[in-house]
């Protein structure tokens, strides 16, 4: 297995250039951040995940977090690697310095977060986690809870879960059974817990568990849920760590891959109760756990990124290094390595560039969650909301399908090679396979971004979001570059075949629900796609500037453009089928009997 080195400079293009990080800069809350600040947290988080946390990667695959009587451990170097992560301050680059945390803007600590998950994916998933838990509770907890708990979270010393899921309710969480009665200032919990990611192990002295219960009247039903807080240890009242709740890890899964991270099953109120403390109001659980959602899938679309990344650099590398054969074509009388083949060549173009269209995608979702929070007009912070409400599915479906795409091509260069452990090719799919199932699969993204964010919401955010990339590709049709101006009719076809799908499931999706949902995937594809090559558009644009402008770093500039080239030539017409998918209905998907399946 490779050494993981972060793509700084992919990072800060993006960061700097497609998204005028100044500007960013500049929202209210953000006073401390300048470029120079975001390039040295870039720089320091990338030796961390390149020199602690990488080296990790391989051994806590093949160790795997181990479950005893007494706790979970996690794999060896783990805890040891969370220390520095903690000392270090890098599970609060984006939260509030209130509780001590950087303050540094979403788009930035998105970067962050690509880098720990490239370097080490199971390890990587206890502070994701944990951000969404300081989401939610700085939002909905109550002053005495966010004194209580919200610093020690901030840092990583506690860090978070999300407890939903139960053996009769996985994504259906309307039949949550989890029962928390009434005692005092605070409730005791009783149930079980499945899939709950590190949700016990021995890194942390305390953890806090935010679950999903039932009050003793609730009604059935999502209205029913409310959301508790739910340490491992107790909290004195001088803020010290008191005695265990009476809760534990009953067992942990074994898995297909981020063996590294244990999946736990929780147990709850075997004695006397767990006790928890409510958040926010009583009913009102879904919803604000959709708070910690939100953040969490935006964070599992960057784990589809992140793993294709990996993926990616141990693919150049071993093209780099293997050598098999003459290449068609090649002129010298010496076997050079296989990346001189043009197939090898097709592979890694496909992955590189579908790499940095995701990249593009997650830090500009990151960018508008910056605006939808720290804007000062108030239309503008709630339109930049509806760009994020839209584009969560989006990233989370779409570029966790591309992160099992590209970790299998991964392989594909690798030959026989990738399908033996001892490369390492393997474990990036294995890991990978997870992102499109939780945190809601991506049939549940899809049904989404059909139900919710467009047929709920009558297109507008969609149709918004058409027009801004149509402006941009009109740009492009109006370049005086030859290389950029050659991109416009193929994204011109995408977008125009966006807005037609979209238009066919508003007319036709609100009368048959099957029409609009039966081809949801199709549509979230397309869209994928199609912000894809918006992007790249707009990437290949900044690129030609920088180099009319002299830029010094010339070659870095050139593979942009000829990268994004490849993207809207190569990957673009997929939009295409994803397109006719949609517009041929769901008759077909539907018209066999469940018995004849």
């Amino acid at each position: 297995m490779t050494d993981y080195h972060a793509p700084t400079r992919d990072m800060r293009f993006v960061l700097e250039e497609l998204l005028d990080l100044e500007t960013i800069a500049a929202l209210p809350g953000f006073e401390e951040t300048d470029v120079d600040v975001v390039n040295a947290i870039l720089e320091e988080a990338a030796k961390l995940s390149g020199e602690v946390l990488a080296p990790l990667n391989r051994s806590g695959d093949e160790q795997g977090a181990q479950w005893t009587p007494d706790g979970v451990r996690a794999p060896e170097g783990f805890g040891a690697a969370y220390q520095q992560f903690v000392e270090g301050g890098w599970n609060g680059v984006a939260a509030d310095t209130e509780f001590g945390g950087m303050g540094l803007p979403e788009c930035v600590a998105t970067a962050t977060q690509e880098m720990w998950q490239s370097a080490n994916m199971s390890f990587a998933l206890c502070p994701m986690l944990t951000a969404g838990a300081i989401e939610a509770l700085s939002q909905h907890g109550s002053a005495e809870q966010k004194g209580t708990y919200l610093e020690k979270m901030v840092t990583g010393e506690w860090p978070g879960t999300m407890d939903l899921t139960e053996p009769q309710a996985g994504s259906d969480l309307a039949a949550v059974r989890t029962r928390a009665v009434p005692d005092g200032d605070h409730y005791r919990l009783y149930g079980q817990k499945i899939y709950i990611t590190w949700g016990e192990h021995d890194m942390a002295e305390n953890i806090v568990h935010l679950v999903l219960a039932r009050t003793p009247e609730a009604p059935e039903g999502v209205k029913g849920i409310s959301l508790f807080l739910v340490p491992r240890y107790l909290v004195n009242d001088d803020g010290s760590v008191g005695e265990h709740n009476d809760m534990h890890c009953g067992s942990i899964e074994h898995k297909l891959g981020i063996h590294g991270s244990p999946t736990c099953t929780m147990l709850y109120g075997e004695k006397d109760g767990a006790i928890g403390y409510m958040v926010g109001n009583e009913g009102q659980g879904l919803a604000l756990m959709f708070t910690m959602m939100n953040e969490a899938r935006h964070k599992v679309g960057v784990q589809g990124l992140s793993i294709a990344e990996r993926a990616y650099q141990q693919a150049r590398w071993y093209a780099n290094d293997r050598v098999q054969g003459k290449p068609l074509g090649y002129a010298g009388t010496d076997r050079p390595p296989i990346i001189h083949h043009p197939d090898v060549r097709r592979m890694l173009m496909t992955m590189r560039a579908q790499i940095e269209a995701m990249r593009a995608l997650c830090y500009s979702t990151a960018a508008s969650m910056d605006l939808a929070r720290h804007h000062a007009d108030e239309g503008e912070r709630q339109a930049s909301q509806a760009r994020v409400d839209l584009l969560i599915p989006i990233v989370k479906g779409w570029c966790t399908e591309l992160g099992v795409e590209l970790a299998s091509t991964g392989i594909q260069v690798h030959g026989g090679m990738g399908f033996v452990e001892e490369t390492g090719a393997a474990q990036h799919l294995r890991d990978a396979r997870i992102a499109p199932i939780y945190e809601g699969t991506n049939g549940i993204q899809a049904n989404d971004l059909v139900g919710r964010k467009l047929l709920r919401d009558q297109g507008r955010a969609m149709s918004a979001l058409i027009e801004e990339m149509r402006e941009v590709v009109q740009t492009v049709g109006d370049s005086d570059s030859e290389a950029v101006q050659s991109m416009h009719g193929q994204l011109v076809e995408s977008v125009e075949a966006l807005r037609e799908a979209t238009e066919w499931i508003l007319s036709n999706g609100a009368e048959d629900p099957v029409q609009g949902f039966a081809n949801a995937h199709a549509y979230m594809m397309l869209a994928g796609y199609t912000c894809g090559g918006w992007l790249m558009a707009r990437a290949a644009m900044k690129a030609r500037a920088a180099l009319d402008a002299g830029a010094p770093d010339a070659g870095f500039y050139e593979a942009k453009l000829v990268t994004a080239r490849y993207y809207v030539e190569q990957i673009l017409p997929r939009a295409l089928g994803y397109a006719r998918a949609v517009t041929a209905g769901g008759d077909a998907v539907m018209a066999l009997s469940a018995e004849q399946f």
